[in-house]
C-alpha cells in the first residue's frame, strides 16, 4: 500500500498542514475539500480575530513549504480575522500543493476495501476505500494507505436544546443564528440594533458575541442583550484574564467582564433551553424547571460542535463515549474532569484506532470537547505524519509546548456552585466578586 497516497479530509489549517508535513516526509497526500476554496469553513467566520497570534497560526512544515514560492509572511506578532487567516496562508498554501488539493469534493464515505465493518480478515493488509462525490454530482472511489480526518465541527454545531438535542421549535424558528453576528454586514446590523438577542453558550465565541452585540449596544437605543448560561453561575466562564498565557484570549474575557459591569448584559444562569415559542411578535425561551425569557427577538446559539460521524459508519473507531474523541485522548480534554488550560501534547499513539491507518485530528479529534488550539492539530499531525513515513522516534518525541490559560477552577462543566470547585485537577482559585445584571427568566 505504500505506492498509495494518504487521503486528507478537509482543507483547513490542519488538513493542509497534514499535507505539508506529509509531502515533507516524502508520501503523497490528496486533500478532498467539500467547499469551493481553501479554509471554506474559516472563511465563514470572516469577520472573527482569532486570539492566536500568527506564529502560533501556521505549521512549520507548511511555512518551509510556502516561502520558496515568494509567498510573504504575516507579521508573526500580529491577530487575524478568519478572512485573514483564509486568504494569507490557507489560499496560498493550498496552491503551493497544487493538484493534491482538490476543492468542492466531499468525502462520503471511508471503508476497507471490500470489507464491511463486521469482517475481521483483511483489515490490516488491505488498503482504505474512499467513497467521494464531485460538485457535479458524480460519485468515484479510490484506494489510500491512510486517512487522515480533519474534516472539523464547524457543520455540526450544538443546538440549543439543554438536553443535547433541539428545543421544541428550534429546527423551524428563523431567529436562531449558529455563529457570531457579522454586525458590519448591514442586513445582519439591522436584525439586532433596537432588539432583544439571547446568547446562549459560555465559550470564547458567545464573549466574542458579546463584545460585539454590547458594542451596538452603546451606540443603538433599546437594544438588549441577554446572556444564557446552562450551568449555575457564572464562575470561570471569563477565563483567567491577565494570567492567560494567550493575551488576546485573556482580553477578551476581561472585555465582556467589562460590559457585564458596564450593565449592558442581562446574565440568567441555570437555564437549560426546553423550547422557543412564538409570543405575540417575537419569542420567548422557556427552561426544562419552566423559567421564561420573554420577549426575543433572535438567539445566536453559541454552545460548541459535536463531530459528524457519519460517514465513517464502516470503519472500526474507538472512542470515548461522552467526548466521541479517541479513548487515550479524551482523560486529557474532557471538561467535566478539568477545566486548566493546558492539555497534554499528544500524537499518533493518542489518535490511534483499531482501524489501521485511520486518524481523527485537528478539531475533529476533540469531538465535544471546547478549546482547540491549531498548535494542537500542527503537533498531531506533525506526528501522523512520522508515523507514517516509519520515523517512529520522532512521532513518539513531545514538540509543543501549550499556553495556559490561566483557569484551574476545578470541574469545566456543572450544573450549580458547588460543581465548580469538587472533582477538579487543581486547586480552586480564589472567589472574585463580580456583579451580575438582574436575571429577566421568571418562574
Amino acid at each position: 500500500m505504500s505506492e498509495l497516497p494518504v487521503v486528507v479530509v478537509g482543507a483547513g489549517p490542519i488538513g493542509l498542514a497534514a499535507a505539508a508535513e506529509l509531502r515533507e516526509r516524502g508520501l503523497d497526500p490528496l486533500v478532498f475539500e467539500r467547499g469551493a476554496t481553501a479554509g471554506a469553513a474559516v472563511s465563514r467566520w470572516n469577520h472573527v480575530r482569532v486570539f492566536s497570534r500568527w506564529a502560533e497560526l501556521i505549521d512549520p512544515a507548511a511555512r518551509r513549504l510556502l516561502e520558496p514560492t515568494g509567498w510573504t509572511a504575516p507579521n508573526d506578532d500580529t491577530y487575524p480575522t478568519g478572512r485573514e487567516w483564509a486568504g494569507d496562508y490557507l489560499i496560498p498554501l493550498a496552491n503551493a500543493l497544487g493538484e493534491s488539493v482538490q476543492l468542492n469534493t466531499e468525502v462520503i464515505g471511508v471503508a476497507r476495501r471490500g470489507r464491511d465493518r463486521v469482517v475481521d480478515a483483511g483489515r490490516d493488509s488491505e488498503p482504505l476505500s474512499i467513497h467521494i462525490r464531485r460538485a457535479d454530482g458524480t460519485e468515484d472511489r479510490l484506494l489510500a494507505q491512510a486517512v487522515i480526518d480533519a474534516s472539523g465541527t464547524w457543520g455540526t454545531p450544538n443546538p440549543l436544546g439543554g438536553e443535547g438535542l433541539p428545543a421544541l421549535g428550534e429546527t423551524t424558528s428563523t431567529v436562531i443564528e449558529y455563529r457570531v453576528p457579522d454586525l458590519d454586514d448591514e442586513s445582519a446590523r439591522a436584525r439586532y440594533t433596537g432588539n432583544h438577542t439571547v446568547i446562549a453558550g459560555s465559550g470564547h465565541s458567545a464573549l466574542t458575541a458579546i463584545i460585539a452585540l454590547t458594542d451596538l449596544a452603546k451606540t443603538a437605543p433599546g437594544t438588549r442583550i441577554s446572556w444564557v448560561l446552562r450551568r449555575g453561575e457564572v464562575g470561570s466562564t471569563f477565563g483567567g484574564g491577565d494570567a492567560d498565557e494567550l493575551p488576546a484570549r485573556g482580553a477578551l474575557g476581561l472585555r465582556a467582564k467589562q460590559a457585564l459591569d458596564d450593565g449592558l448584559l442581562n446574565v440568567v444562569t441555570g437555564f437549560r433551553t426546553a423550547a422557543i415559542e412564538p409570543s405575540g411578535s417575537s419569542y420567548m425561551l422557556v427552561s426544562d424547571a419552566g423559567q421564561r425569557i420573554d420577549d426575543v427577538d433572535q438567539v445566536v446559539v453559541l454552545t460548541g460542535f459535536r463531530p459528524d460521524l457519519s460517514w465513517l459508519s464502516e470503519i472500526r473507531l474507538n472512542l470515548d463515549p461522552v467526548l466521541q474523541s479517541p479513548v487515550e485522548l479524551a482523560p486529557l480534554i474532557d471538561p467535566n474532569v478539568h477545566s486548566c488550560g493546558t492539555v497534554y501534547p499528544h500524537g499518533v499513539k493518542e489518535l490511534s484506532h483499531p482501524e489501521p491507518g485511520v486518524f481523527l485530528a485537528g478539531m475533529k479529534s476533540y469531538g465535544r470537547a471546547p478549546t482547540f488550539l491549531a498548535m494542537t492539530g500542527y503537533e498531531q499531525v506533525r506526528s501522523i505524519a512520522a508515523s507514517l513515513a516509519g520515523d517512529h522516534e520522532s512521532a513518539a518525541r513531545v514538540e509543543l509546548t501549550l499556553p495556559e490559560t490561566g483557569v484551574c477552577g476545578g470541574a469545566g462543566v456543572f450544573d450549580d456552585a458547588e460543581g465548580a470547585s469538587s472533582g477538579g485537577c487543581c486547586a480552586a482559585p480564589e472567589p472574585q466578586l463580580i456583579t451580575l445584571g438582574a436575571a429577566s427568566a421568571h418562574a
